[in-house]
């Protein structure tokens, strides 16, 4: 039996195999509410044969967003354009599917990557952005305001407010990004994070806010449904954010019933040197899972379907999250179940798509025609 096609539980909810199209900012948002764009984008890949799809970084405020075109669930506008496109995904795909809730920090206010990804000036759009220290993310951009007591508890409360709408969406998992050097990262790491109040200096400091947030989204969310987080398990920096502090980091979150860490890496400062290669991140995840035994996910350039199989079947970590991969291949899938022996759900429209030498594929025999 394939290791990647193997059920898995997360707290109330079980998934049929270890795929999950990963969270992908599609930058097409007006004002945070999702349009066409995201119908035509979560229809499709929620048929990919992935157990779970997460949509894309989902900002719990304006100011939070990085971009003008990204994702957010800060108001009743952006919870309705969603709905829709949840009821046409729940009709036709038995995926579960998951949010990322995110908030950009000082990496907020940037032109989409297609029109060059650099800060916004104001003159063009752009906002002030916040982060835990008055530091900007590059040289000659302006810097972020140093985030007071009152600026910390209205974003954890956006970050609950966000959770709860995504509850009444339906929504079955969240997925808290503290990755990419986004606001969460950016307390984390050393390298923006230089308060000298409760919130910065020891390693016990910098990850207090994030646990916080953490914390108040589990006690807004249904209890039985799952939370994970994504980290960037190092920064690729001397002196950053490393492996380590991220095994601590872990062990808070297995303390409060985290349902997994979602591994991945970078994004905290332009000097980072990443050694860029198939399964790159691999080795973090497994580092992070036989150092804690929280439940891991593997990110970054996994494409192969024995490359995936490899990855569950060893152990390295126990589920995989696939971004670049299922965008080339929207059924990834079931072509992964073709090669590897499992089965994926489809739709009855496309049974016939089937290869003669699978007819298992979808658990169904091939129906005729007259």
């Amino acid at each position: 039996m394939s290791a990647l096609f193997a059920p898995i539980q997360l707290r109330g909810l079980k998934l049929a195999n270890r795929i999950m199209v990963s969270p992908m900012c599609q930058y097409s948002a007006e004002d945070g509410s999702a349009t066409d764009w995201h119908f035509t984008h979560i229809n499709n890949l929620s048929l990919s044969g992935a157990a779970m799809f997460c949509i894309e970084a989902t900002h719990v405020e304006s100011i939070g967003r990085i971009t003008p075109g990204c994702l957010g669930l800060y108001s009743d506008a952006n919870e309705a354009a969603l709905k829709p496109i949840l009821a046409s995904v729940r009709k036709h795909s038995r995926a579960a599917i998951a949010m990322q809730l995110a908030h950009a920090g000082r990496k907020g206010s940037s032109y989409r990557p297609w029109d060059g990804g650099q800060q916004l000036p104001f003159a063009k759009g752009g906002w002030q952005t916040e982060a835990p220290s008055a530091i900007a993310h590059k040289d000659g951009e302006v810097q972020p305001t140093a985030l007071d007591d009152a600026g910390l508890a209205r974003i954890r409360d956006a970050f609950v407010s966000a959770a709860r709408r995504a509850e009444q969406l339906g929504i079955d998992a969240l997925e808290l990004h503290a990755a990419h050097g986004y606001l969460m990262h950016q307390f984390l790491s050393p390298i923006a994070n230089k308060r000298t109040d409760r919130y910065g200096g020891s390693l016990e400091n910098r990850m207090r806010f994030p646990l916080e947030v953490y914390d108040a989204v589990r006690a807004a969310f249904p209890d039985y449904k799952p939370i994970g987080i994504r980290v960037s398990a190092t920064d690729w920096v001397d002196g950053g954010w490393d492996l380590s502090q991220t095994v601590e980091f872990a062990k808070e979150l297995k303390k409060r019933g985290a349902d997994w860490i979602d591994v991945s890496s970078g994004g905290v400062s332009p000097f980072q040197k990443i050694p860029l290669g198939p399964g790159y991140q691999v080795p973090l995840a497994q580092g992070i899972k036989e150092a804690t035994g929280l439940t891991t996910m593997a990110v970054g350039l996994i494409t192969e379907a024995k490359q995936a199989e490899d990855i569950v079947a060893s152990g390295k970590a126990d589920m995989v999250a696939l971004a670049r991969g299922m965008l080339y291949d929207p059924r990834w899938g079931w072509h992964a179940a073709a090669e590897l022996g499992g089965e994926v759900a489809a739709p009855p429209q496309y049974w016939r798509s089937q290869p003669s030498t699978q007819k298992a594929l979808f658990g169904k025999t091939s129906f005729g025609a007259r």
